[in-house]
């Protein structure tokens, strides 16, 4: 092969690769430049890029450090629109009331193939002017939307309580009012299979985190995920139950997640959990203390401090003050 093929064998793809993510997926743009950039260092490498002398030597070395640029760019998460570093401001565009102090809030990104840029198990801080206030008020949310399938906006569900400063906040606010939004943040990043078994303990709005790691582990099955969930869901009533029947649906096509409720003011009829979150309750629906297992917990305060108490009585690992991703407790 001529070194003028050579050439455009190295270049063509190369080009097109980008070209393809500019026109066809921009969100993947770094992705793509980072396959170019090693597809063109291995074509130099191995000489077959027609390329001579010192060219091939600075382009091999170029080409690995813009791929090293693109991968830290990826992690630094570039991908997404959300900053951890700096608020932006977001524009509400939709409020879905779900109960009398419960709504969905749908806030718009720039364009309508812009994710927000959260890895699986990661959080974004809500910050806020509240009224009775003299600094900015700052709380850590989940959001109940995902990268994966939804392009232009992101959705949180927040019940407003009449002490919660940003709850409470976000339950006067109107389409076109704004939020600044800062993230991703937290320790805790799932991974395909990082463990055998994940026992989950939520309470109230606790579920949302919950319910982003069990949707990805759920849509990983095809990939290969065999990860086994048992979730304790804990709420006053029945009509507290948030996202039931995301949960259900997920538990009836899924036979590896598991879903366990729990009221303490059961209705009549009722065959789930009763009060608290017991030590029993515990036993008998979380995976047993092991090297590959997981328990996560989120939900009120005393709630978390009484589950950090009886899983250390059970037997598991003592929860660290602040939580790091190895850890068999893992509290949000």
């Amino acid at each position: 092969m001529s070194a003028l093929a050579n050439q455009a064998v190295t270049i063509l793809p190369a080009a097109a690769l980008v070209g393809a993510a500019v026109v066809l997926q921009p969100n993947y743009l770094p992705f793509a430049v980072a396959g170019a950039a090693t597809w063109t260092g291995y074509r130099i490498y191995t000489g077959a890029s027609g390329l001579t002398g010192a060219a091939p030597r600075k382009a091999v070395s170029e080409a690995k450090s813009t791929a090293s640029k693109v991968a830290n760019a990826v992690n630094r998460n570039t991908l997404g629109v959300v900053n951890p570093d700096v608020f932006q401001e977001f524009t509400l565009t939709e409020k879905k009331q779900t109960s009398h102090n419960t709504a969905i809030y749908r806030f718009g990104l720039p364009k309508s193939t812009d994710v927000l840029g959260l890895p699986i198990g990661q959080h974004i801080s809500l910050a806020a002017h509240v009224e009775g206030e003299e600094k900015e008020v700052v709380r850590s949310y989940t959001p109940i939307s995902s990268d994966d399938r939804d392009k232009g906006y992101f959705d949180l569900m927040i019940k407003s309580y009449p002490t919660g400063r940003i709850s409470k906040h976000m339950g006067t606010l109107k389409e076109g009012d704004t939020m600044r939004v800062k993230g991703p943040k937290g320790a805790m990043k799932y991974e395909q299979n990082m463990c055998r078994h994940i026992g989950m303990i939520a309470g109230g709005t606790g579920i949302t985190p919950m319910l982003q790691i069990v949707k990805a582990i759920s849509r990983g099955r095809s990939a290969g995920d065999k990860t086994v969930v048992d979730l304790i869901f804990a709420n006053v009533n029945q009509d507290d139950i948030l996202l039931r029947e995301d949960l259900d649906e997920l538990a009836e096509s899924d036979a590896d997640f598991r879903v366990h409720y729990v009221l303490n003011n059961p209705p009549p009829g009722w065959t789930g959990g009763v009060g608290f979150v017991t030590p029993e309750m515990i036993k008998t629906n979380m995976p047993a203390p092991a090297d590959d297992i997981k328990i996560l917990v989120c939900g009120p305060p005393p709630m978390v401090k009484a589950m950090q108490k009886a899983v250390t009585e059970i037997g598991y690992e003592k929860p660290r003050t602040i939580s790091k991703l190895q850890d068999q407790i893992f509290c949000f």
